[in-house]
């Protein structure tokens, strides 16, 4: 389980949705954690690698997507884009968890549901991706855009190294083996759900690029730091994963 208590209460064992989250293209910048700490759900604390406080970009695709069991037509398949920092909670032992700023989908009604179940932020935008893959069939590069005020934004990875094990205590391990969302609604309770996905092969990557309405999306105190070179990027091929229904802790 790598460093994450996957410990499970009566409330969180409810399967919500299940999928395939493939190629998880992850861009990682250090943030100063004073312009996080106005975001931290209540319950919750900022969590660290090495004594450092990470946001991170992140591009994937939802695969074979289902509500209940249910698959939805035309509902399935899309791509996500989100920016997200990590925090901890201490229940049974400490469940780390992820915080979104905001979540990109190309469907309003796939928003609209995470809004309103989860409280989490997420927006409808057009939504492409681009995936080229090699000679053993697995992707030598990954791009995601998305259009934003009449705009094209857009990241993209190439790989850097062999798909492989996440190594334990990596910085990739840390970033990848979060295993809790945690949202803060109106009036400050706070949602959380567990998330179930085995530990996936990852590689390090270069970023091919990186243009993005930083303060448009997601605030003008992301500016600084989204517009520095990334402290690190990598590739996840993902898995089938599970997300269970939410409770509110407080």
């Amino acid at each position: 389980m790598g460093i994450e208590d996957r410990g499970l209460t009566n409330e969180s064992s409810s399967t919500f949705l299940t999928a395939e989250w493939r190629y998880l293209a992850m861009l990682n910048f250090e943030v100063d954690p004073l312009v996080l700490k106005p975001l931290v759900p209540n319950g919750t604390e900022l969590d660290e690698w090495q004594g450092r406080n990470f946001i991170s970009v992140v591009g994937f695709l939802f695969l074979n997507t289902r509500v209940f069991g249910v698959g939805v037509p035309f509902h399935r398949n899309f791509e996500e884009v989100n920016l997200r920092f990590y925090v901890r909670r201490k229940a049974d032992g400490w469940r780390r968890g992820v915080v979104f700023v905001k979540e990109i989908v190309p469907r309003r009604a796939i928003a609209l549901t995470a809004r309103v179940l989860y409280g989490e932020n997420y927006v409808a935008l057009p939504m492409s991706h681009n995936i080229e893959m090699g000679e053993t069939e697995t992707p030598e590069s990954v791009g995601y855009s998305w259009r934003f005020r009449e705009h094209e934004n857009s990241f993209g990875v190439d790989v850097a190294s062999e798909f492989a094990e996440t190594p334990e205590g990596s910085d990739v391990e840390f970033i990848t083996e979060h295993y809790w969302g945690y949202a803060r609604r109106r009036g400050g309770s706070t949602v959380e759900y567990r998330v179930d996905h085995p530990r996936w092969l990852t590689a390090r990557a270069s970023l091919a690029n990186f243009d993005c309405d930083v303060a448009g999306l997601y605030g003008s105190q992301f500016v600084e730091f989204l517009n520095r070179p990334t402290d690190s990027a990598f590739l996840a091929l993902g898995s089938e994963v599970s997300v269970f229904k939410g409770v509110t802790i407080g």
